[in-house]
């Protein structure tokens, strides 16, 4: 529901400031019938896709966890029609595989919910996706993370629209940032390697991530893989993407994410127990994975009751 309403909200208050001269929000759904959503609330809605006659300025397509389901031919048909006659086109959160199964986000950069990043990527290879943004511009295409996010997109568009003072008080009176620290890594679940139980590499990830702390160099890792440095390099490339350093560099992030939440231990402390040589070191890692420093992130997301057992 938020995937629709949030965006819906934006434009609604800017046109509000704006006296009536902002936006025309119409609603519609393939048949014009009302719409369930993922909570269990219904969406009533002002038109069925085909009789939506007039060209579209934005065109914006919500996700949701049916969105397969939901991907029909008509459907595709459609937006794809709509999308032709608009000025600009948008996706929230996993509409963006709409967009993609119609063909609009091809040879473009486009973004969706974390959770399924990997999959917009495995299933269309020839989009670059960016799994940490927030909104993603390429042209006249717009993608944004997930459910939230878009109302991110949604104050993007009115500040391009409207100018930075119209965005700017939309922001003030939903109590959201104009343009949110950080991307949506510091929102994402916890480090899942996806590495295959018979891989030569899973016992020294098991290692890595069962104490991030220990040494985990380059020389030792490739010791206790019995392989030389250059040929765990490469399977590392191969099988997680990422080289060595920046993998224990990344689940020493996810460590120390996890005591900046649940304990009250300074942020000195958390260093030290995630293995991260110095606080300089942790805010520059922290700062390069998630976008945000430790302090902002504990900020943010530690639990209203931390625990002082955790040591």
């Amino acid at each position: 529901m938020l995937d629709a309403v949030g965006p819906a909200e934006v434009f609604a208050l800017a046109t509000v400031g704006l006296r009536g001269r902002g936006y025309r929000l119409l609603v519609a759904s393939p048949d014009g019938e009302s719409v369930r959503s993922d909570s269990g609330l219904r969406l009533e809605v002002d038109a069925g896709l085909s009789d939506v006659d007039d060209p579209v300025d934005t065109l914006i397509v919500a996700g949701g966890f049916g969105f397969d389901a939901a991907t029909t031919p008509e459907l595709l048909d459609a937006v794809g029609s709509l999308a032709r006659r608009a000025r600009r086109v948008c996706s929230v959160c996993s509409g963006a595989f709409l967009l993609a199964a119609a063909g609009l986000l091809a040879g473009r950069s486009a973004t969706t919910h974390w959770l399924v990043c990997g999959e917009l990527a495995r299933r269309y290879p020839e989009i670059t996706v960016e799994p940490d943004r927030i909104f993603v511009r390429d042209g006249d295409v717009y993608t944004s993370a997930g459910v939230t996010a878009g109302i991110d997109l949604a104050l993007a568009l009115v500040e391009a629209d409207h100018g930075t003072e119209v965005a700017r008080s939309v922001a003030r009176g939903l109590v959201v940032f104009l343009q949110r620290p950080g991307g949506q890594s510091q929102f994402s679940a916890r480090l899942d390697h996806g590495v295959t139980a018979d891989s030569p590499l899973r016992p020294v990830l098991d290692a890595i991530t069962a104490d991030p702390a220990a040494d985990h160099s380059v020389p030792r890792l490739a010791e206790r893989a019995h392989m030389s440095e250059r040929h765990l390099g490469r399977l590392f490339g191969e099988q997680t993407g990422t080289t060595p350093a920046r993998f224990v560099e990344r689940v020493r992030v996810e460590a120390a994410r996890d005591l900046l939440e649940r304990s009250a231990l300074p942020v000195e402390g958390v260093s030290q127990r995630s293995g991260f040589r110095s606080d300089e070191t942790m805010r520059r890692a922290f700062l390069r994975v998630l976008g945000v420093a430790p302090s902002d992130y504990r900020d943010r997301f530690q639990s209203a009751h931390p625990s002082p057992e955790v040591r």
